[in-house]
C-alpha cells in the first residue's frame, strides 16, 4: 500500500482540501499522513482516514521527514505558500531535501500535485513497490 503525506501552509489549506476532495477516490485505498490541522480539515471534508502528526511548526514536517528518511513515504503533496516567510523554514527545506535525497515525488503546487495524482491513479507508482522490495534493511 502506498503512503502519501499532505502538508499545507495556512493560506494553502483550502487548496489542499479542495484537491483531496476532487481526487478522494484516488486516495481511498492509500495510507495517508498529514500534519495536524491540514489532516483535520481534510478529514472533515472527506471520508478519508489520515494519521495526523503535529502541526508543521511544532515538528510535524520533521515527523513526515523521518518517514521519508526511512523510505516509508511514496508521495508528498506539500502546498507551500511562496509569498509568506515561515518561522520553521529550515524544517521545510530539510523535508524537501530528504525528498530529493531519497527520490520521493513531491508536489509543491497545484499543477504538479494534479499531474502526480493522475499518475498515481493510472498506476504509474508501481516502481515504488520495487523500491520497497529492494530497499536496504535497517541494521
Amino acid at each position: 500500500m502506498l503512503n502519501i503525506a499532505f502538508i499545507a501552509h495556512d493560506r494553502k489549506k483550502e487548496d489542499i482540501v479542495n484537491l483531496v476532495v476532487a481526487y478522494e477516490h484516488v486516495f481511498k485505498d492509500k495510507k495517508l499522513y498529514s500534519t495536524g490541522t491540514t489532516g483535520q480539515r481534510i478529514m472533515e471534508a472527506t471520508e478519508l482516514k489520515i494519521h495526523r502528526f503535529l502541526s508543521g511548526p511544532l515538528g510535524g514536517d520533521q515527523q513526515i521527514g523521518a518517514l521519508i528518511a526511512q523510505n516509508e513515504m511514496d508521495l508528498v503533496i506539500f502546498m507551500r505558500d511562496p509569498l509568506m516567510a515561515q518561522p520553521h523554514e529550515p524544517d521545510i527545506t530539510a523535508l524537501l531535501r530528504l525528498c530529493d535525497v531519497h527520490g520521493i515525488p513531491v508536489a509543491t503546487n497545484m499543477a504538479t500535485a494534479e499531474i502526480l495524482i493522475k499518475a498515481l491513479d493510472r498506476g504509474d507508482f508501481g516502481w515504488r513497490e520495487l523500491v520497497e522490495l529492494h530497499k536496504p534493511k535497517a541494521e
